[in-house]
């Protein structure tokens, strides 16, 4: 695979697709700041609603448990407006407890979260080692165009104890790709314009790079309207069934 090499700007000729990082002290924010400017887009940090006002696509980080980090938001005034944009169809990529936050609650606190996808954050039982940290495998199981130029089975940067499982009607195609730790989890979700991986793009080297790319391009066609194929999921804070 060639090394990486700087993106161009996402959109247009001089113009830097703005990607929002949720900051609700639960990320590893300047990282992540320095991966999105390597990829040739605009991050801004959105610590209130208005802040959404200000950017095109969105990331929501995080570290720690989900109890705190539900209280943080809500401080913040930002749960219903983040479920407002994920319902209105913009584009959202959750990074490790941002993606765990999207299922309807976590066991690690019996806290509930987003309940925009049907599911759980449940701990890795099974696991040799916990917390999970490392370099391990995704292993994809089907196409996306986040995961464009990475491999079928790329190494990137692991933190944590719990993962994200779906449940219900159609749990199965909500997973792009897969990891094991003793247990096999899902490492990559998708439904429509909601992202999720549970691994560090951050702290991932070339190949996070490369998806942090890709998710600023894969945002800048949806919000330009060429992404019409990838459906909102639907209003009201739930998946739903396919």
């Amino acid at each position: 695979m060639r090394a990486w090499q700087p993106a161009a700007p996402a959109v247009g000729d001089d113009r830097r697709l703005r990607v929002g990082v949720v900051d609700y002290g639960a990320g590893n924010l300047v990282s992540i700041e320095q991966a999105l400017l390597e990829v040739g887009a605009e991050p801004v940090l959105v610590r209130d609603a208005r802040g959404l006002e200000l950017v095109q696509t969105l990331i929501v980080p995080g570290v720690g448990a989900a109890a705190p980090a539900m209280r943080r938001l809500t401080r913040a005034g930002l749960v219903d407006p983040l479920l407002n944009w994920i319902a209105g169809g913009r584009p959202y990529l959750g990074i490790c407890l941002g993606l765990q936050l999207l299922f309807d609650r976590s066991e690690e606190d019996a806290a509930d979260t987003f309940g925009v996808l049907t599911g759980r954050a449940v701990r890795l039982d099974g696991a040799p080692t916990l917390p999970h940290i490392g370099w391990n495998q995704v292993v994809r199981r089907r196409d996306h165009a986040l995961l464009d130029g990475l491999g079928a089975e790329p190494d990137l940067y692991f933190v944590h104890s719990y993962v994200g499982l779906p449940e219900g009607v159609g749990a199965d195609r909500l997973t792009l790709a897969e990891t094991e730790h003793g247990v096999r989890f899902p490492s990559v979700i998708e439904r429509g314009n909601v992202l999720g991986v549970q691994f560090h793009p951050e702290r991932s080297g070339g190949d996070g790079l490369r998806l942090l790319a890709n998710f600023v391009r894969w945002s800048g066609a949806l919000t330009a309207g060429a992404g019409a194929q990838y459906a909102p999921v639907g209003a009201g804070g739930t998946s739903g069934g396919d």
